[in-house]
Formats: C-alpha cells, sequence, structure tokens
C-alpha cells in the first residue's frame, strides 16, 4: 500500500498530508474533520480537491496543521492534498491547477504600522 505526502501552505499555516489508499477517513491533528474544522464550509473547501478528481471516497486523509487560524489551516490542507493527488496522478494536474488548487496563495496578514493601532487603521483626526 502506497502513501502519498505533501506539504500544504496558506497564510501562516502549514499542512503535512498524507493521502493513504482506503473508505474516505479525513482525521486532522488525529481528530476527525467535523470535530476539528467545525464549519461545514471549511470542510468543503478541504473535500474539493478530491471531488474534482473524484476519488473522495478512494482515499484517507491523515493531516497534521500548524500555524494559522481554522481558515488558513483548512486551505493548507487543500493545497497539501492537491499536491499529493498530482504525485498519485501526473494526469490530475492540470484540472487542479485549472482550479487554483495547486497555487500557493500568497496573501500574508500586513503588519502593524508604528504610530496606528493596526496596519492601515488611523487614530481618530481632530481637527480642534
Amino acid at each position: 500500500m502506497q502513501n502519498f505526502d505533501a506539504v500544504g501552505r496558506r497564510k501562516n499555516a502549514t499542512a503535512r498530508v498524507r493521502l493513504t489508499p482506503g473508505t474516505g477517513k479525513r482525521i486532522i491533528n488525529k481528530v476527525q474533520i467535523k470535530k476539528y474544522l467545525q464549519r461545514e464550509t471549511l470542510e468543503m473547501v478541504v473535500e474539493q480537491p478530491l471531488q474534482t478528481a473524484g476519488l473522495s471516497d478512494s482515499f484517507d486523509v491523515y493531516a497534521n496543521v500548524s500555524g494559522g487560524g481554522l481558515s488558513g489551516q483548512a486551505g493548507a490542507i487543500r493545497h497539501g492534498i492537491s499536491r499529493a493527488l498530482v504525485e498519485y496522478d501526473e494526469k490530475l494536474k492540470p484540472i487542479l491547477k485549472a482550479r487554483g488548487f495547486l497555487t500557493r496563495d500568497p496573501r500574508m496578514v500586513e503588519r502593524k504600522k508604528p504610530g496606528r493601532p493596526k496596519a492601515r487603521k488611523r487614530f481618530q483626526f481632530s481637527k480642534r
């Protein structure tokens, strides 16, 4: 039985993903996906590459994720699953690439600037 490993990233989250031929189990940090991600939309994000490839029930997904919040972690898992699927079958690459699943989302949180409460927000202006 062969495993397909890949790393996915989004925002500050990093996911190490392992695809194993199986029945469709989804385990994230040793917890069921429903319990870990808590939102159906995030579960859908994780499932997208497998559904696009038509392999939802033929792989078990085991992921270790660290950093960021739940949304970034779900995106990182999606990226990792997509890369692992390409490792499994090179023919899936154009399909996944067209959907944007293989592109590492470069958007990061902008840093806080000095003299401001947040990155772009300013303190209230007083004319007098």
